[in-house]
């Protein structure tokens, strides 16, 4: 920084007869340009002015150049920013504000002082300095300019500012003194050695003076002296007077110390006293159990509703009392340790003694419903019914009981049960263990029981039943899922009781499909459901608030759906996200509880379900169809309730089964498209897997219209559909009594029809394929067709196309031997208006036996002969026009006779 101050001093500032005193290295604050510099300098002449000059470094070359130039009157404020911390920054306000900052805060701390010493210096304005440190700002000494000599000036200009600050100015009366000294002596100027010796020798004469009279004033210095004797004699007999007293003092101040000791033991005694206090009162309120308290826990009513409440009043103070946190010694006290004793007893009774209760409890609530039931057994019996009429009659609506007012019961006890979970973790866990026991035996008889009265609504009488594996004597369903599959698909011919197919909805009429049974069937798969859930959330609710268990935080919508396929099935797993919030070890662990005590007490639900769902199948396997779409939305609502309770897993386990069961119909559909045989004696018409189909559609639409998930059916058209275009190709291919392209035409026709109405956005693409074929199929028929009634015409004009492709002139084809104008009306004569007409009403006779009533497409395939027939023979007329011009030769029936005969042939049929 000296080498760029001498620089710019040289280079810039000595030209202009300046001096630079201060420099800092800035650059604008907030934005990112070149550093340049800011100087204080004044002018070494008078009068003096001061400036701040901005120098920037050249663009063109390594040198500086003034940029901006300010005169330090100009400046109104000059702002650090902050006089405790180091900050760079600093502001000059001019005519606007100027933001700098410093490369250090040293430089920008020297500038500062330079400005506020130049103003103090040579301008005593009015300048503001804000966030300055006070260290900063020191006074100067007052100089003027005009107090400078003139032979001074220069040194001063050319001299470093420090050597100003060491100036001392005379003041008025100095002045004064010495100009009357230089008027005295006219020589003072013109001879500045004798003007000095001259005032060494009055010096002299002046300290003679002095000394004389100090030599005079002897007398007095002995009179003072002599003052200073007595005054010593005074200060001896003050110190022996002072010295008494301190011995009189002494003795009070030992009677003093023995005082004050006593009042130390004093307050010693005192203070122990109140510490000694403080520990019995502690130990006596916080070690205490009222008598009230002891008598609840030995003898209080369990239950009556005052007495639980005190029960759990006094557990509670006695909770409180054992986890009191004692102080250094107390555990040392023999009262202490009877107390804790005592305590400890009064725990283990209570808690031997509610935990007794509670299990007296459990047991009588089962011991009455199981009564209740042996007793609406023996009922029954002694009337003559068998089991499953019983079952029947009593469960109308059939629903489960409700075990509301058990829990209601129970529930009293919750804060008790709380208090031996944290005191007896033992007998809690006695009583957990207790508690899932009784009650899964009691749930798994009542849902058996209920699953029992759905299988037989589901297959009406007993004796259907036994169709289907379910035997009422002993009164629970003895048909399990392996008897269920023993079940042929081909046997029975009784009530529709076989897994359903394509072909067979082919083969009824609307009002033959069981639409009443699957209606029926889908209310109790329903209902089934619906008693379930609330029953598994009921029970889950109540096993966390009985036993003081912490279920897992639920996110009701942040369940996401994956899908894996395994094994050709799509099996759905739910994922539940908890976004950012973590289950802490010990809540995971009490959910992992709860999830394991549903486990145990509903533990034939998902067995029940399965077989139930079994039953379903075996009665009609579209039943699937109605399952899939329940579950899911049961599954899917169990979820956003909680996605991680014991419903939730146990529906979304039993979700995969219903998945399979529907892949597995499916996939049946598929096969027996593939084994259809057709009838070689009779014409194909609409297949029955086509129509069944449409009927597939028709119902899988009107069941998922309101499901949440249609992915699986989508998939399911998809394979579907796939089949039925591959075998209904199949089967044109194997027809001999039909056509081929009738049978392609009338079956794509009929899936088009369908596709268009149902609007199924899955199967748009194979809408417009269906409707491709139909189309193409349609025009191979109609060409086919077309060729018989006029067949020699047909070769005539074929042979003369080859001539013309084989590179003959169309002109010259007449010269041919076998197509001149004599072969050419020989041909024509052959088909006279009459002949054409009868060959076209053998042609709308045989098109009527190919295709089938069910499509009515006669009227259609008619009017397209009639297009095309017409095109042939306008083709004809331009090759007659083309190579025999002039021969004056055309056909013996017009276009006008050609839509006569179409028209005359429909309307007689």
């Amino acid at each position: 920084m000296t080498a760029i101050k001498h620089a710019l001093q040289r280079d810039i500032f000595t030209p202009h007869d300046e001096r630079l005193l201060s420099i800092v290295n800035v650059c604008k604050a907030g934005k990112k340009k070149k550093n340049c510099f800011l100087c204080a300098t004044v002018t070494t002449e008078r009068p003096v002015q001061v400036n701040v000059v901005k120098v920037k470094k050249s663009d063109k070359g390594d040198f500086y150049k003034r940029q901006t130039e300010w005169a330090l009157r100009d400046l109104a404020v000059v702002d650090a920013k902050d006089a405790n911390k180091e900050n760079p920054e600093f502001d000059l306000h001019f005519e606007k504000v100027y933001k700098w900052v410093a490369s250090s805060t040293a430089e920008k701390n020297a500038f500062i002082s330079c400005i506020w010493k130049l103003n103090q210096r040579y301008l005593r304005k009015k300048l503001e300095f804000v966030n300055v440190s006070s260290q900063l700002l020191e006074e100067l000494p007052k100089v003027t300019e005009e107090s400078v000599p003139s032979g001074e000036n220069q040194s001063v200009a050319g001299g470093d500012e420090e050597s100003l600050d060491d100036y001392q100015e005379l003041n008025t009366r100095e002045e004064q003194d010495i100009e009357i000294m230089m008027d005295g002596c006219e020589y003072a100027i013109s001879n500045a050695e004798a003007f000095a010796e001259k005032l060494s020798r009055e010096l002299q004469v002046l300290d003679g003076a002095n000394i004389q009279s100090i030599m005079a004033s002897e007398k007095q210095v002995n009179i003072l002296m002599q003052l200073l004797d007595e005054a010593l004699k005074e200060v001896d007999e003050i110190e022996h007077k002072l010295s008494s007293y301190e011995e009189m003092l002494q003795s009070v101040k030992e009677q003093m110390d023995h005082i004050s000791q006593s009042n130390d033991l004093i307050q010693l005694s005192n203070t122990n006293n109140m510490k000694l206090l403080e520990e019995i009162e502690f130990l006596v309120n916080y070690l205490d159990l009222s008598k009230g308290h002891i008598k609840a826990l030995t003898d209080g009513d369990l239950s009556s509703s005052k007495g639980i409440e005190a029960c759990t009043n006094a557990a509670e103070a006695l909770l409180q009392c054992m986890n009191v946190a004692l102080r250094p010694g107390h555990d040392e006290l023999q009262a202490v340790k009877q107390q804790q004793q005592q305590f400890k007893d009064l725990r283990e009774q209570f808690a031997r003694r509610l935990a007794n209760h509670l299990n007296n409890v459990f047991v009588q609530q089962f011991t009455q419903t199981l009564t209740l039931h042996y007793r609406r057994a023996s009922y029954h019996s002694v009337s003559g019914h068998d089991q499953s009429s019983t079952l029947a009659q009593h469960s109308v609506e059939l629903s489960l009981p409700k075990h509301l007012p058990f829990h209601r019961d129970l529930l009293r006890y919750a804060k008790l049960m709380e208090w031996l979970k944290n005191t007896d973790h033992e007998k809690y866990e006695g009583l957990n263990k207790n508690y899932v026991d009784y009650i899964s035996r009691l749930y798994e008889r009542e849902i058996k029981e209920f699953f029992e009265v759905a299988k037989i609504k589901m297959t009406g009488t007993s004796k259907e039943g036994k169709k289907f594996g379910l035997h009422g004597s002993s009164g629970k369903l003895t048909g399990s899922t392996s008897s269920l599959n023993k079940l042929s698909v081909q046997g029975s011919g009784n009530r529709r009781s076989q897994s359903s197919s394509l072909l067979d909805m082919g083969n009824m009429s609307a009002s033959d499909l069981d639409v009443a049974d699957r209606t029926k069937f889908d209310k109790i798969f329903e209902q089934v459901l619906s008693e379930l859930e609330p029953l598994c959330l009921a029970e889950q609710d109540f096993i966390s608030k009985f036993f003081k268990l912490q279920q897992s935080p639920a996110l009701p919508g942040s369940v996401v759906a994956d899908s894996t396929d395994v094994d050709g099935l799509l099996l759905s797993r739910q994922h539940t996200l908890l976004g950012d919030r973590h289950l802490l070890p010990s809540e995971k662990e009490e959910a992992g509880i709860i999830r394991s005590m549903m486990i145990k007490v509903f533990r034939c639900i998902e067995p029940e379900l399965n077989n139930l769902i079994s039953l379903g199948d075996k009665i009609d396997s579209f039943n699937s169809l109605y399952m899939l779409v329940k579950m899911s939305h049961h599954v899917w609502t169990a979820e956003n309730v909680d996605p991680a309770s014991f419903l939730s897993t146990t529906l979304g386990n039993v979700l995969v089964t219903v998945k399979r069961n529907f892949d597995k119909c499916i996939l049946n559909q598929i096969k027996q498209m593939e084994e259809v045989k057709i009838s070689k004696k009779s014409k194909v018409g609409i297949l029955p897997f086509v129509s069944g189909f449409e009927e597939f559609a028709e119902l899988a639409e009107s069941i998922f219209k309101i499901a949440e998930r249609r992915g699986d059916l989508d998939k399911a058209y998809t394979k579907l559909i796939r089949a039925v275009y591959n075998n209904v190709e199949k089967v044109a291919n194997e027809s001999q009594k039909t056509p081929r392209d009738v049978v392609m035409m009338e079956n794509f026709h009929h899936i088009f029809s369908t596709l268009s109405r149902l609007k199924i956005a899955c199967l748009e693409m194979e809408r417009r394929e269906a409707k491709q074929k139909y189309t193409e199929h349609l025009q191979f028929y109609v060409i086919y067709s077309l060729g018989q009634p006029l067949e020699k015409l047909n070769h005539f004009f074929e042979g003369i196309e080859a001539r013309v492709a084989q590179g003959i002139r169309e002109e010259e084809v007449s010269y041919q031997l076998a197509f001149n104008k004599q072969e050419l009306r020989k041909v024509i004569k052959e088909y006279p208006g009459k002949e054409v007409k009868k060959g076209l009403d053998n042609l709308y006779k045989k098109v009527d036996k190919h295709l089938c009533e069910e499509e009515n497409l006669l009227q259609v395939m008619w009017h397209s002969m009639q297009d095309e027939f017409i095109r042939q023979y306008k083709h004809f007329e331009g090759l007659i026009a083309r190579c025999y011009p002039g021969s004056g030769i055309t056909m013996e029936f017009t276009i006008q006779d050609i839509l006569e005969y179409f028209s005359s042939i429909a309307q007689s049929h």
